[in-house]
């Protein structure tokens, strides 16, 4: 990339981003089966890019012929270098899984095609298929095939040959889906000699084809792997009769009907049967087709089985408990003394469980609020919640339906809890909730007091074993008082109330910013201290982009931790010369959102649920929370400068080359930051 360009489109920021993905599948220095499970996260990124930003592209082509204008760019030339990008990609990503897997046979991990097994193991593979996988083999003939919507995305169909060696009549085709969600997408054979050996689940149905097509008077099965991408967008449309929530399940519906943005096949497939496919899938040159080799989707190498020996894995990094909050404590009580900040996975998410299922049963506590924007599968959150509604308290919750590819789970949640008497806020049809607030009310001497959780993260048990996140317990009044506002904008969100302390979106959130954007420009011209450092997961408002430019050049010094799509460039000379952005690309993934601006030697601190971008700033309701209490503020600034000086897995962003990692230290101290953090709360909890 030249060091002239200032600014870089979002789409191609994004592959980028998917590149250091993909750069730690290729890391010779992490663990072996991490590696492959990195490739398994690139690919269902990858599946996601395709669903929906390349369908959003495409849409844009079919646009008016101004768009451009509008755009800020040309559509067609986007795509063209997106998928560029995408065979540079490819062709990497197939390198390191062939590397791998010799690596793997070096460590005695062996895959196994339907071909190779030993007696023993086909006697385990044939015993599997007939009792436990063959009862859900549905294979459809493809002559019979007149619509191409029974096809699910995430999965991925085997393309069946059937054919007859004696010649006596022709070939017939099937599709039959592979159904890894009911099974591991690995079968485990009986060890040997001290190896391992792994059967893909698609081998094995190639294994007991016979056994699926024994009514047919055919003597050769061959199987080749296809996968369908669709276009993920959902059209709402807007019928007032309906509900908001069967809108949303219209809408679902509609997702499986989506449009082709990529057809995947295997390159050894016969073109007789790639033609028939494409004719009876409906699927035109015009969409993006791609042959590949034997096995795709890959994004189930995220679940990866544990084989070998330990340093074939991370070490395991249990969460530690909080020094605040050890042992069988009253967490209200600790909460009103003081602000407590827990940082997710270093420390234990389960404080959230305990304290929702203390005040379920606290007879002071009378109320409890929450937002919801993704849930846990099975939620200890929301089942805490529903025996809090059964305990006798009000309880009001936000569960946002719009949830991009949550949105069923999430309907089912909703449902759930107000079966159970808890008051569901509508949802905005127009506009996402991302805020993440808790709010408890409690009675105290006659006196409402309330604790408040704000966090950068879900409150999902899940995600938070393996996203960075943090979030603040507090029983400030002040913030407990703004939190309790916004729930009541969400449910009468025409009339905003003024916030001192919040900064909220879609209101006045990036207005706030750039005023204390204004403010280190304003210090920096008079000659006192200014700077600001700031981290989140996406940097694409071009207000705020410009305002960033702005401070560089009057002097502002701007360190961003930026882990995805960042539109600007820095270090350009009269543009972002005093600008710095690191991504940082590891075990856990990068999640947080904080601000700290220097104010002239009284730095103000703020932990968010908003990425710096269009949606989150105009079409999403967003929380900036001020972090006040001072210890917790030089644990914020202990962790973001921990981050900023990483040597082994942060990277320059949008340098030239593109992700190169960022240099190590001087005095040769390595800082690998995730690793590094994680022994100082390890240490704080002894």
């Amino acid at each position: 990339m030249a060091k002239t360009k200032k600014t870089i489109n979002r789409e191609i920021s994004w592959l980028h981003f998917n590149g250091r993905v993909l750069q730690e599948a290729m890391d010779v220095n992490n663990p072996l089966i991490e590696r492959l499970r990195f490739l398994g996260i690139f690919s269902n990124n990858r599946d996601e890019f395709f669903r929906v930003r390349v369908a959003t592209l495409r849409r844009l082509i079919g646009m008016e012929k101004n768009r451009d204008q509008n755009l800020g760019f040309v559509p067609e030339k986007i795509l063209k270098e997106a998928m560029d990008l995408v065979a540079v990609q490819e062709r990497r990503y197939n390198e390191t899984f062939t590397e791998i897997r010799k690596q793997l046979q070096e460590n005695h991990i062996f895959f196994v095609d339907e071909t190779k097994p030993d007696e023993e193991q086909g006697r385990f593979v044939r015993q599997f298929f007939t009792e436990y996988l063959r009862p859900f083999l549905f294979p459809i003939m493809l002559k019979n095939l007149e619509s191409p919507e029974f096809l699910r995305d995430k999965f991925i169909y085997l393309a069946v040959v059937l054919h007859d060696s004696s010649g006596n009549q022709e070939d017939e085709y099937a599709i039959i889906m592979v159904p890894t969600h009911r099974f591991s997408r690995f079968l485990l054979l009986p060890d040997s000699g001290g190896n391992k050996y792994i059967m893909m689940l698609e081998d094995v149905i190639r294994f007991g084809l016979k056994e699926v097509f024994k009514s047919f008077d055919y003597d050769t099965f061959t199987a080749y792997t296809i996968k369908f991408t669709r276009d993920a967008e959902l059209d709402i449309d807007n019928d007032f009769s309906k509900s908001f929530y069967e809108l949303m399940s219209e809408s679902l519906e509609q997702r499986k009907k989506g449009l082709p943005v990529r057809f995947v096949y295997d390159n050894q497939i016969p073109p007789v049967l790639l033609k028939q496919l494409l004719k009876r899938l409906r699927i035109s040159e015009d969409d993006s087709l791609r042959g590949g080799g034997r096995y795709h989707n890959f994004r189930d190498f995220i679940g990866f089985p544990n084989l070998g020996d330990s340093s074939l894995i991370y070490p395991e990094m249990k969460p530690m408990p909080h020094p605040l909050l050890k042992g069988n404590t009253n967490i209200l009580k600790i909460i009103r003394q003081r602000d407590v900040m827990l940082h997710y996975p270093y420390q234990s998410f389960q404080y959230l469980v305990d304290l929702l299922r203390e005040a379920s049963i606290d007879p002071q506590v009378r109320a409890i609020k929450m937002t919801f924007y993704r849930a846990a599968r099975n939620s200890n959150v929301i089942n805490a919640l529903i025996n809090a509604a059964r305990n006798g308290k009000k309880v009001t919750v936000f569960l946002e339906i719009q949830a991009r590819f949550d949105e069923k789970a999430n309907i089912y949640w909703a449902g759930r809890l107000k079966e159970e008497g808890v008051k569901i806020i509508k949802n905005l049809p127009g506009y996402k909730v991302h805020a993440k607030l808790m709010l408890i009310r409690r009675k105290e001497e006659g006196e409402n007091i309330y604790y408040s959780h704000i966090s950068t993260g879900n409150f999902n048990e899940s995600t938070a074993r393996i996203y960075a996140d943090d979030g603040l317990f507090t029983a400030n009044k002040e913030i407990g008082k703004e939190v309790n506002m916004l729930f009541h904008l969400l449910e009468s969100p025409y009339t905003p109330p003024r916030f001192k302390h919040f900064l909220v979106a879609p209101y006045y959130m990036r207005r706030n910013i750039i005023r204390l954007l204004n403010n280190e420009i304003k210090n920096a011209k008079a000659g006192r201290e200014a700077w600001a450092i700031i981290k989140m997961n996406s940097l694409v408002d071009r207000k705020l982009t410009r305002k960033l430019s702005q401070a560089s050049g009057a002097g502002v010094k701007i360190q961003i931790i930026c882990r995805g799509i960042c539109v600007l460039v820095p270090g350009i000379s009269e543009f972002s010369e005093n600008i710095e952005i690191v991504g940082v690309v590891d075990k856990f993934l990068e999640h947080s959102r904080l601000m700290v601006f220097a104010n002239n030697n009284n730095p103000l601190y703020y932990l968010s649920s908003a990425d710096w971008m269009i949606r989150n700033f105009d079409h999403r309701f967003e929380v900036a929370c001020p972090i006040y209490d001072p210890e917790i503020q030089k644990e914020i600034m202990f962790m973001l400068r921990t981050q900023l000086s990483d040597n082994i897995k942060a990277r320059l962003l949008n340098s030239d080359p593109i992700n190169k990692y960022k240099t190590s230290a001087k005095d040769g101290n390595p800082m690998r930051s995730q690793f590094y953090l994680y022994d100082y709360f390890k240490k704080l909890s002894e």
